[in-house]
């Protein structure tokens, strides 16, 4: 099997706070792996990993939140990147309300969307999530800069990856 670091090593892609809520339970975590996948109709997909908290709610939710950050937000994307809702309410750190299918909206993204899962796709080590997009933040002007992988990548995860 072929080692994708040479090709994956070169990539600088936006980072996704994804939270979700299933039982009572809140959760939320940095995201990587994610990308539009549809135009008509519009789909986007969310990869979590499995072992983390997110995952265990995300797989019993009917929505998921999906937010950018602005760069001038890293102590977010620090905070749902480097502790786990294990042992930390993340959402006692930040203002948030909730949106559509109760999912936890993070008011002060730059962007975000609220998806009601369509499907669940096997990726490994990952669950990919379908999101059929059923809310959304209004079109902010202009491109702000965004977290991004490379502001990141010295963090250390609340959960392995």
């Amino acid at each position: 099997m072929a080692e994708l670091d040479a090709f994956s090593d070169l990539l600088d892609y936006p980072m996704y706070v994804v939270t979700a809520v299933a039982g009572g339970e809140r959760a939320g975590c940095l995201v990587g792996f994610a990308s539009q996948c549809s135009i008509q109709p519009p789909r986007f997909t969310v990869w979590l990993s499995k072992a983390n908290r997110t995952y265990r709610v995300a797989r019993r939710a009917t929505h998921l939140a999906v937010h950018l950050l602005h760069r001038e937000q890293l102590d977010v994307a620090r905070l749902f990147g480097g502790e786990t809702g294990d042992e930390v309410d993340k959402f006692q750190r930040v203002a948030w309300r909730h949106g559509h299918g109760d999912a936890p909206v993070l008011t002060d993204a730059c962007a975000w969307f609220v998806g009601h899962v369509q499907d669940q796709i096997e990726g490994g080590d990952h669950v990919g999530f379908l999101l059929d997009p059923v809310e959304a933040s209004p079109k902010a002007p202009g491109r702000p800069p965004l977290v991004m992988f490379g502001d990141v990548a010295d963090l250390s995860p609340g959960h392995p990856a």
